[in-house]
């Protein structure tokens, strides 16, 4: 790709209001919108539906499946050796 083709890598807000949580990073993403930050700088937010700040693996709230009981229940229904 040409050098003058390239995205603008700039400081960008991701936020997840599920969580009430928001982050300061840097990306090509884009957004209209705008939100002041706590250095008092204003940056692009985007608005996301899930970061691991609300994400049920890295919030500890993650369903085990009971894997052994489905097995348990298969083979009694259809037998061990089918």
């Amino acid at each position: 790709m040409q050098q003058d083709k390239q995205p603008e890598y700039r400081p960008v807000v991701f936020r997840d209001r599920s969580a009430g949580y928001a982050f300061l990073t840097r990306s090509t993403a884009t957004s209209e919108r705008t939100i002041e930050w706590d250095d008092g700088e204003t940056y692009p937010v985007i608005d996301v539906e899930i970061s691991s700040e609300s994400h049920p693996f890295f919030t500890g709230t993650a369903r085990t499946v009971d894997s052994e009981g489905r097995i348990a229940k298969f083979e009694r229904r259809f037998g061990e050796g089918s």
